[in-house]
């Protein structure tokens, strides 16, 4: 059996890529399961420092969960529902956005539904200029379940989410990118070749102290800025006292590049 989420190091980058090129690499029940396990094994990798996320073939990224196998877990009743689909899908989303190292989603193609809130849960994001995007599950009766009538207002703001989550309408990769889904619109040949670029810009720093920024941003996200200022001066604290500060500080008086081991 072909395994539906394929794992690659590439020196300190990881590229996960969602195998279901057949169903559009739709996100059933064993997929959501191995992206997550991945993520576990990358956890304690220290030799990786970054992930890029993307989807196998060329015509989607995701087209979002598995329709057939999710109408199952309807029939066996709102609870199992629940169950196998809504929190299954919210623990992969929210293990990706509270990862401690960088990912980086590059979305070489359709993201509809599941594959929309894979990349509004992570980090950073590049598009193709062909990628389309979209909120669809009113279509079929439902809410999005995999965090996307939560993060996504927090992204583009509550009226443009709205009517994005109302309509389910499609919307193209330079509207993701003015709403502050995507980082970067590029060629559709480029797609990796600049999730790659940018993990790189980001490895040449403290891999510790990606880990508190992601942290601060994401714990303090949806504070008050007291308790957001809060939480940065707590993950300063953890990073003061890491060797890192010390090789960061002495390379600037120094005036050569950072070592971090």
């Amino acid at each position: 059996m072909t395994d539906t989420v394929l794992f690659d190091q590439r020196g300190a980058i990881a590229l996960l890529t969602i195998n279901r090129p057949e169903r559009l690499n739709a996100l059933n029940y064993a997929t959501n399961d191995l992206v997550v396990h991945y993520l576990d094994e990358i956890e304690r990798n220290d030799s990786i420092r970054a992930i890029v996320i993307t989807g196998a073939g060329n015509r989607a990224f995701s087209a979002g969960g598995d329709i057939h196998e999710f109408a199952r877990s309807i029939d066996a009743g709102p609870d199992i529902a629940v169950r196998d689909f809504c929190r299954r899908g919210q623990l992969m989303t929210g293990r990706l956005e509270a990862f401690p190292k960088p990912i980086i989603a590059a979305v070489n193609g359709l993201a509809y539904g599941g594959g929309c809130e894979i990349t509004e849960a992570v980090h950073l994001a590049v598009a193709s200029r062909d990628a389309l995007f979209a909120k669809p599950e009113i279509n079929i009766g439902i809410p999005p379940t995999f965090g996307g009538t939560q993060r996504l207002p927090r992204l583009a703001g509550r009226k443009r989410a709205l009517e994005l989550l109302l309509t389910g309408d499609s919307f193209t990769a330079t509207r993701a990118y003015e709403l502050g889904l995507v980082n970067l619109v590029v060629s559709p040949d480029k797609v990796l070749e600049a999730a790659f670029d940018l993990a790189g810009r980001i490895l040449r720093h403290s891999p510790h102290a990606a880990a508190r920024i992601i942290s601060a941003v994401t714990r303090g996200l949806n504070t008050s800025i007291a308790e957001g200022l809060s939480i940065e001066c707590e993950q300063f604290a953890r990073m003061a006292a890491t060797p890192d500060v010390h090789e960061g500080l002495n390379a600037w008086i120094d005036r050569r590049s950072p070592d971090y081991g």
